[in-house]
């Protein structure tokens, strides 16, 4: 059954790949296709159209992010809920999106290059992850999780005054713009070139996680239970906290602040597939990867005005959430 449901959403991920590489405010022909899937073979069709320029060098490295950004947010929040065993945590539960937001509007505000706003944002977002969990270990005598959670939500919460601070400081006709687009999520100024420094990164923080599966799923039992059975349950949640949050913040530095994905996609996989960490990680992220596919073409095409992935995911996200509460409560009740 599990390997026919992974089957199905391979099917479906290609499915989506073609859709957004054939819909956009630019028309392709099917000669435009030929022609660009011909030069990536190293046949020379001689000069490049227009249309080729477009699926080559726009349209193809977005949907190439878009699934990226979509599979890692999906695949760190898949981690974080077995991790913290609740399925209504998401990847910003230790703000990491939070501060990477911080470094991307101080870069904004610094008038920094696009490369040092991305380096920016990657850095604070490991950097304010990495200050929640040296706090949770200071704060010894208390239940870690506990910490860790209330830690995130302390240190998010001061970053999040902090960007506010600096929209105050910003020049509300060029700067505050820019940040106020940067922090609702767009993956329209996504190059090849941020694909070949993003795509090593979120590998790095897979190959733990797939890795350590076995030990990751043993999480979902309960420390104590995962003693027993031979976890060294304080390093890997090092590990798994490193991983995910290096995945989150290699993303968001290109994307801008996403939400919703990390949080519903690994529960949709989780009824598809069961809460086993070996077979929910690769659902979650070929669900997330479709999902953001999907979600992206949208923001291109609904109006003439890109529209930003973080509303349309929030638009999404908060009805499917409220669903869950009223899911939940039946279930306690």
């Amino acid at each position: 059954m599990t390997r026919s449901v992974i089957a199905l959403l391979l099917v479906a991920l290609a499915a989506v790949l073609v859709l957004a590489l054939a819909v956009g405010p630019f028309p392709l022909s099917a000669t435009d296709v030929l022609r660009a899937a011909g030069r990536l073979v190293g046949i020379d069709g001689g000069s490049a159209t227009s249309g080729e320029i477009v699926l080559l060098r726009v349209r193809m490295p977005r949907v190439a992010a878009a699934a990226l950004v979509g599979a890692a947010l999906a695949g760190a929040g898949t981690a974080y809920q077995t991790l913290f065993r609740n399925p209504l945590v998401s990847p910003d539960i230790l703000g990491v999106a939070t501060g990477a937001g911080l470094g991307a509007v101080v870069g904004i505000l610094l008038s920094l290059p696009v490369v040092g706003i991305q380096g920016l944002a990657f850095l604070l977002g490991l950097g304010t992850v990495a200050l929640v969990y040296l706090i949770s270990v200071a704060l010894r005598g208390h239940d870690r999780t506990l910490v860790l959670v209330l830690s995130g939500v302390v240190v998010g919460a001061l970053a999040g005054a902090c960007i506010s601070l600096v929209k105050i400081l910003a020049d509300p006709y060029d700067q505050l713009p820019a940040i106020t687009f940067w922090l609702l999520g767009s993956l329209a100024g996504v190059k090849l070139g941020d694909l070949g420094v993003v795509a090593p990164l979120v590998l790095a923080g897979l190959v733990p996680l797939v890795a350590l599966r076995w030990r990751i799923g043993v999480l979902s039992l309960g420390d104590d239970e995962a003693r027993a059975l031979g976890v060294d349950v304080p390093r890997l949640r090092i590990v798994v906290i490193a991983a995910a949050t290096l995945m989150t913040a290699s993303v968001v530095a290109i994307s801008g602040v996403i939400g919703w994905i990390g949080l519903m996609i690994p529960h949709i996989a989780r009824m598809m597939v069961g809460p086993n960490f070996n077979r929910l990680l690769p659902a979650a992220m070929l669900l997330g990867a479709s999902f953001m596919l999907l979600v992206d073409t949208l923001a291109r095409t609904l109006a003439r005005i890109e529209t930003p992935l973080g509303i349309l995911t929030a638009v999404l996200g908060a009805p499917f959430f409220l669903w869950l509460l009223a899911r939940g409560r039946k279930t306690w009740g």
